[in-house]
């Protein structure tokens, strides 16, 4: 599927320049979710939303893409959307803030972990709980006991796009990376599918809510500190 890129949103007259933020997602409906209104705040640089399409070798060819050229090459990457929960507990429109991600490729480490943490924890509305720990990547849908085998490598939640995401991101070059998703199901919710069901919609709302904080974490990693 091809990727579609939002145009980026130029920094107004005076503002001190910062590298771009592009936060790349899967799904139409995700992209929808993400792009919001802005009506929580300006972002400290150019922002761009990008489609990548479903899967982990669409993400990493439509990243390496995006960050091959300008304006895009010195970006901070953020990979989010939905996810599937692992661990026992879980429930449709919990965050995930990833502290790494694993995928075929290996293990990316994230950047400002606790910050955005602190940053969604202010942001989301319904005091949703935030999980931190290892995102690990599918090249499909995980459901039962090959989700039960994940979480059994020590991964709390699943998606098919975070690792290939910032593995292609820090291929393109050192630039701070991250990776939150919405739990969407979980084990005990599982979801035939999206936006039929109450956990689809909780989770849609969670996922229109965290912009705030993806603006925040690149502000406190790129601006001069005082």
């Amino acid at each position: 599927m091809a990727a579609e890129p939002e145009r980026p949103e130029p920094p107004g007259s005076g503002e001190l320049v910062v590298p771009p933020l592009l936060i790349a997602c899967a799904l139409g409906i995700e992209r929808f979710a993400l792009r919001g209104r802005r009506r929580h705040g300006a972002a400290p640089g150019p922002v761009t939303v990008l489609r990548t399409g479903m899967g982990p070798a669409s993400a990493e060819r439509a990243v390496a893409r995006a960050l091959a050229g300008e304006p895009l090459r010195g970006a901070a990457v953020v990979a989010s959307g939905f996810c599937a929960g692992l661990a026992p507990g879980m429930h449709p429109g919990d965050l995930v803030v990833a502290d790494e991600t694993w995928g075929p490729g290996g293990r990316s480490d994230c950047t400002g972990t606790e910050l955005l943490v602190k940053a969604l924890t202010g942001a989301v509305p319904g005091h949703r709980t935030v999980h931190t720990g290892p995102l690990t990547g599918s090249d499909h849908v995980v459901r039962g006991q090959e989700r039960s085998a994940l979480r059994a490598t020590g991964a709390i939640a699943v998606d098919m796009e975070s690792a290939a995401t910032l593995g292609a991101a820090l291929s393109a070059g050192p630039r701070p990376v991250a990776a939150v998703r919405v739990v969407v199901d979980a084990p005990e919710h599982e979801l035939v599918r999206i936006g039929t069901v109450r956990g689809g919609i909780s989770a849609f709302r969670v996922l229109r809510a965290v912009l705030p904080a993806f603006y925040e974490w690149h502000r406190s990693l790129l601006l001069p500190r005082r």
